[in-house]
This record gives structure tokens, C-alpha cells and sequence, in this order.
């Protein structure tokens, strides 16, 4: 009897491993990524790794030189500040996590990684296309209304602002992702994608997400109208300046600051619109992940350039800091 009991109990802790590690093979997820798409990965796999650490210094730089430079604190650089803030973060939710993979030979993520990526990357997108429409806003009070700029952009407002783009943009985030990740999966655990992008995890389940993909679609035109509105309204009024204005140098001053801005709008609002607007008709795995690709690893790489490159400002900032670099360099030796 004694014997008898002790084999059933080892039965028993079998069949409980074995579920177990059914279970948590059920409960990953494989990306089917771009490395499986190119012919050169390890050639591929360099090159967005140096992008990353492009992003990453190019944001950075940005973040601390309007922070040490007294002539940037304003609240146009102080939403600049925020935008790059949001695109190393974002920048970081997915390209890591491909990289390691790739020079690891794992391409599995589990579910609780799947969803906290899918959260992170909604939460700083939809934040992202808030912040966008404040910094049209403030480039309209700028214009229309220079004499009454600091009283109607102080820093209360600005915080105010920038505090409601990263509530806004979570709210996204809090909506979408509990919903896409407790569909049933029943099918193939393969993500075409690099991340855990939604419409690309939304293809595995095997109910019926119809319902959902327009409760989505909806929510996407909600942002999309709001926030371009702000932005149409803003620049149709600043264009209406600017026609008015007799000073030429006014006039490139301020399609200069207002050009740069339509640059990163236009970049990130088209592949957004691309991604959830069209349908599934015009998507299949290769377009949605060049797309992707071009909003989460380019757009963060180019905004820095085009704030920079196009700013004297931020160009007399960055010549600035490396005169003092080179100064204390000097006196070192």
C-alpha cells in the first residue's frame, strides 16, 4: 500500500511537471521577426544596432543640452525635452529585446512580456501624437500671439500639457492591452512582427475580433481627430501670420520652427494612420513590419537630427557646450 501511494504521488508529480511545461510552451510566443526576412542579418542586426545607439546619443544629447543652456528654457524646448525623452524610451520597448534575441538564437517571448511591451509601446505612441498637437499649439500662441507668449505658456500650462499627453497616451495603453492579450490563441504562436505590435498578435486568436478591430478603429479617429484638428487649426492660423508679416527674416524664422515640426507630424502620424486606419486588405506581415521599422527606429534617429540640424539655436547650444569641452580639455593638459 505504502509503495503503491508513493507511485501514485510521483505519477501525480509527473503529470503536474508535464503540464507545467506544456503550459508555459502554450503561453509563448514566437516573433517571427526581420532577421528571418533578410538575407544578411548578421549584416542587418549591426546596422539597427547602430541606429539604437544613434537614438539613444542623439535624444540624450539633445535632453542635456537644452537642460545646461539657459537661452533654451522655454517651453518650445521643454516639450523638444519630453519628445525625445519619449523616443529613447520608445525606441528601447522593442529594438533591445530584437537584438538580444537575435545574437542569442532565442526568438521566444513570453505573455506577460508580450503584454508589457504592447503597453509600453501604446502608452508612449499615444502620448507621442498628444504631445505633438501641444507643440502646434504653442508654436501658434508663439506666432499669433508673441506679447501674450509667456503669460499664456508659463510653466503651469506647460506641465499641464505635457502631464495630459502622458495620461492620455496611457489611457491607450490601458485600453487596448488587456483586451488584445486575453483573447483566446488557439492558433500558429507565431508573431510575424519584431514586437508584439497589436494588429500582428490579433491575427493569432481564433474567436471572432471584428467587434474589437472597429472598437479600435474608432479610438484611433477619436485621437486622430482630436489631435489634428489642434494641428490643422494652429498652422492654418500661423500661416495666416505669416502671410500678414512685412519682416522677410520673421517670415523664415518661423516656417523654419514650424517646418521642422510638420517634418516629425507628418513621419509619425502617416505610419500610425498606415498601421491602424487601413484595411487588412492593404497589409500583409513584410509592408506592416518596413512600417514599424520606420516609426519605431527611424523617427526616433531623425527627430534629434531635424530639431538639431535645423535649429541655429540649438546649433549655437551644441557649438557652445563643445567649446567648453575642448576649453577644459585644454586647461586638463
Amino acid at each position: 500500500m505504502r509503495r503503491e501511494a508513493e507511485q501514485c504521488e510521483r505519477d501525480t508529480s509527473m503529470e503536474n511537471t508535464t503540464w507545467m511545461a506544456n503550459y508555459t510552451v502554450r503561453s509563448d510566443f514566437e516573433l517571427v521577426g526581420l532577421f528571418s526576412q533578410s538575407k544578411h542579418p548578421a549584416v542587418l542586426c549591426v546596422v539597427i544596432f547602430l541606429a539604437f545607439l544613434m537614438a539613444l546619443s542623439g535624444n540624450t544629447i539633445l535632453i542635456l543640452l537644452i537642460h545646461c543652456d539657459a537661452h533654451l528654457h522655454t517651453p518650445m524646448y521643454f516639450f523638444i525635452t519630453q519628445l525625445s525623452l519619449m523616443d529613447v524610451m520608445y525606441i528601447s520597448v522593442t529594438v533591445p529585446k530584437m537584438l538580444m534575441d537575435q545574437v542569442m538564437g532565442v526568438n521566444k517571448i513570453s505573455a506577460p512580456e508580450c503584454g508589457m511591451q504592447m503597453f509600453f509601446y501604446l502608452t508612449l505612441g499615444g502620448s507621442e501624437f498628444f504631445l505633438l498637437a501641444a507643440m502646434a499649439y504653442d508654436r501658434y500662441v508663439a506666432i499669433c500671439h508673441p506679447l501674450r507668449y509667456p503669460i499664456l505658456m508659463n510653466h503651469r500650462v506647460c506641465l499641464l500639457l505635457v502631464s495630459s499627453s502622458w495620461i492620455l497616451g496611457s489611457v491607450d495603453g490601458f485600453m487596448l492591452t488587456p483586451v488584445t492579450m486575453t483573447f483566446p490563441f488557439c492558433r500558429s504562436r507565431e508573431i510575424h512582427h519584431f514586437f508584439c505590435e497589436v494588429p500582428a498578435v490579433m491575427k493569432l486568436s481564433c474567436s471572432d475580433t471584428s467587434l474589437y478591430e472597429t472598437l479600435m478603429y474608432l479610438c484611433c479617429v477619436l485621437m486622430l481627430f482630436i489631435t489634428v484638428t489642434v494641428i490643422l487649426s494652429s498652422y492654418s492660423f500661423i500661416l495666416f501670420t505669416i502671410h500678414r508679416m512685412n519682416s522677410a527674416e520673421g517670415r523664415k524664422k518661423a516656417f523654419a520652427t514650424c517646418s521642422s515640426h510638420m517634418m516629425v507630424v507628418i513621419s509619425f502620424y502617416g505610419a500610425s494612420v498606415y498601421t491602424y486606419m487601413l484595411p487588412t486588405s492593404y497589409h500583409t506581415p513584410e509592408k506592416d513590419m518596413i512600417v514599424s521599422v520606420f516609426y519605431t527606429i527611424l523617427t526616433p534617429v531623425l527627430n534629434p537630427l531635424i530639431y538639431s540640424l535645423r535649429n541655429k539655436d540649438v546649433t549655437r547650444g551644441l557649438k557652445k557646450m563643445l567649446n567648453v569641452g575642448s576649453v577644459f580639455q585644454e586647461t586638463l593638459k
